[in-house]
């Protein structure tokens, strides 16, 4: 059965089993690999992506349930000054390793457009993505950052 979205503002069709993971329709039949897989268990938030804006735990959502829906990954995020996350990213040297940092990006994201001002508690409750090099320390920095450049 086919499922329609739009992906990263662009409507796209998934040709498959309707419970193959979002994570793995994007990455391999949309060539999309910014997001990654980490756990497949939707603990880690290695594969954040946003669906109707809000950040979600793609490796365990079937691509069925995003059917007429908006999915955004790291790809469908602007990477020039005017995303004050991705500034701050660079400017304060987050990642270690990187591979966590598409999902803590997307995360960062999603909680900024609901939350422009976060204080600490608001980061540690929205921002549950795991770093393996755990750069904490500089993520919160850098959400701070951006809030401040937003």
């Amino acid at each position: 059965m086919s499922v329609t979205f739009s992906l990263n503002g662009k409507p796209v069709t998934f040709d498959g089993p309707d419970d193959v993971p979002l994570l793995w329709a994007v990455r391999e039949h949309f060539g999309l690999t910014g997001s990654k897989f980490g756990c497949g268990i939707g603990m880690c938030g290695a594969c954040t992506m946003h669906l109707d804006g809000e950040a979600v735990r793609t490796c365990v959502m079937a691509v069925g349930h995003v059917r007429g829906r908006a999915v955004t990954t790291i790809e469908g995020l602007p990477t020039d000054e005017t995303n004050p996350v991705h500034q701050a990213w660079n400017e304060l040297d987050v990642p270690q390793c990187g591979y966590c940092q598409s999902g803590m990006i997307m995360a960062t994201t999603s909680l900024l457009a609901r939350n422009p001002n976060p204080t600490d508690q608001d980061i540690d409750q929205a921002i549950t993505n795991l770093c393996r090099c755990a750069t904490y320390i500089r993520i919160r920095a850098a959400i701070h950052a951006a809030a401040r450049r937003a």
